[in-house]
């Protein structure tokens, strides 16, 4: 499976972290209140791009609040977690979901990834 704009070597760090840590970053990063539920740092983007040429950037996901989405949605912890890594390195490729079509464009491309690799990581959707 092959993402836009990825070379095979691309690289990507990811963190969970809690919804203290999660709603700190939200708020110095974007300047909005509370966690949400994944955050993309890229390091290809700004002045001083990140220490190699591969490296995509960083992924951060808030376990409390992928395990409250993926209760209310009806997704294991573990599909929400892809999920939410999927769509956070969607970003760092340059998917974005300010406007309705970019969002409906960013959202397909999300489902399509998320049901080629489920199977793959031996998941089940419920």
């Amino acid at each position: 499976m092959e993402l836009s704009g990825c070379k095979s070597s691309a690289a990507v760090s990811i963190a969970l972290v809690g919804a203290a840590e999660m709603a700190d970053l939200n708020h110095r990063y974007r300047g909005k209140e509370g966690p949400t539920n994944v955050l993309s740092f890229s390091q290809r983007e700004g002045d001083q791009v990140g220490a190699g040429a591969d490296l995509l950037g960083d992924v951060v996901i808030c376990a409390d609040v992928a395990s409250d989405d993926a209760a209310k949605l009806g997704y294991t912890e573990e599909e929400m977690s892809l999920y939410l890594l999927i769509h956070g390195i969607l970003h760092l490729v340059g998917y974005d979901h300010s406007e309705p079509l970019d969002a409906e464009v960013m959202q397909s491309r999300v489902e399509s990834i998320f049901q080629e690799l489920v199977p793959a990581a031996g998941l089940v959707c419920s």
